[in-house]
């Protein structure tokens, strides 16, 4: 079984396995060009079944040592968004920066490897099985006002009309993004419809160094009729990313939960967490923040952006519109991978 999508998925023995790429033959190049300001379509794919597996990778906001001269922006992991389409919707039920999809929104890469997405070593991976009825249409955006850029991406997808059965909702990626008051609510996901949350990524940093106060900011969910009283609260936001005490060991990676990014010095954590079995089933619609109610006279002004995944019973994308790029660059400092470049 796949706990995420209550089906047999993996066990079909008629998928016919194809890779959608950016490969191509007609003139041996591997990628495609991404220039600032632009919009491209890796490519569309008709009929039935599920994406399977996601990588990509792009050159330029790192040092690259075969154009040493090329400038580098480290913006691009928060300025180049993934959007993908599901059955001919208009809207993406996947809208996100790339960073932020795969694990970390900080501007900086930092390996790790959780069951269902990751940073490996320079490439980006996800995993989430994603069905389809009729096909699906995967976009990459450039928001970036400076830099142009080159996109490398394989999809492996099975096509088996079982699916259609199998698998009645669609996988969706929902963005946010904020500067907020220490005492402000930080909204993470409102969907509409039948489906199930199925978790977050979440990077955060605050105004001031060293302070990571804003760990004390438990969850709060609402769902169906439970929607002036949270039906689900919590007892941290660390807690909540099950771990505990401002993550005092540091950085670890689960399958299923961990702390990619620990950064004391730049107030900055990069987390996720993925619900399988403990997966937030509603019927009508979900909604959840997290809410900082302690201490609140000794509370800091922080930044944050995240990823929320869930399956729902519609096609068409429910996020929020994307902000501009200087609103996407919400960072107060970013730690320098390869050159200097200022987040203010």
């Amino acid at each position: 079984m796949n706990a995420l999508l209550d089906t047999p998925i993996h066990t079909a023995q008629k998928y016919t396995t194809q890779q959608l790429s950016t490969f191509d033959r007609s003139i041996n190049k591997k990628t495609k060009a991404l220039r600032s300001g632009e919009s491209i379509s890796i490519g569309e794919v008709k009929g039935c079944g599920f994406i399977a597996n996601i990588w990509m990778t792009m050159p330029n906001w790192f040092w690259g040592h075969w154009a040493p001269q090329t400038e580098v922006h480290q913006s691009l992991l928060k300025t180049v968004i993934l959007k993908i389409y599901w059955d001919g919707a208009e809207k993406p039920a996947v809208e996100a920066p790339i960073g932020d999809f795969f694990g970390v929104g900080l501007c900086r890469v930092a390996n790790f490897a959780s069951h269902y997405f990751g940073m490996s070593s320079g490439g980006f991976f996800c995993k989430f099985p994603m069905p389809f009825r009729e096909g699906f249409r995967i976009e990459i955006e450039n928001k970036d006002e400076n830099a142009d850029t080159e996109i490398f991406l394989n999809a492996v997808y099975q096509l088996d009309e079982a699916v259609v059965e199998q698998t009645p909702s669609y996988f969706h990626a929902q963005f946010n993004t904020d500067i907020k008051a220490g005492t402000d609510p930080m909204p993470i996901a409102n969907f509409t419809g039948t489906g199930k949350y199925l978790g977050c990524t979440l990077s955060m940093q605050s105004e001031e160094k060293c302070y990571l106060r804003y760990l004390e900011a438990p969850e709060f969910i609402y769902v169906d009729d439970d929607w002036d009283e949270a039906r689900i609260i919590g007892t941290g936001l660390e807690d909540y990313f099950l771990g505990g005490w401002y993550f005092r060991e540091g950085c670890f990676h689960g399958p299923l939960h961990g702390v990619a990014v620990k950064d004391v010095i730049h107030a900055a954590v990069a987390m996720y967490r993925i619900h399988d079995q403990d997966a937030i089933y509603f019927n009508k619609r979900m909604r959840m923040h997290f809410h900082n109610l302690w201490e609140l006279d000794d509370l800091k002004p922080y930044a944050y952006s995240s990823v929320a995944f869930a399956m729902l019973n519609s096609a068409e994308g429910q996020n929020p519109k994307l902000p501009e790029t200087k609103d996407l660059l919400c960072w107060y400092r970013v730690r320098d991978i390869d050159h200097s470049w200022d987040g203010q």
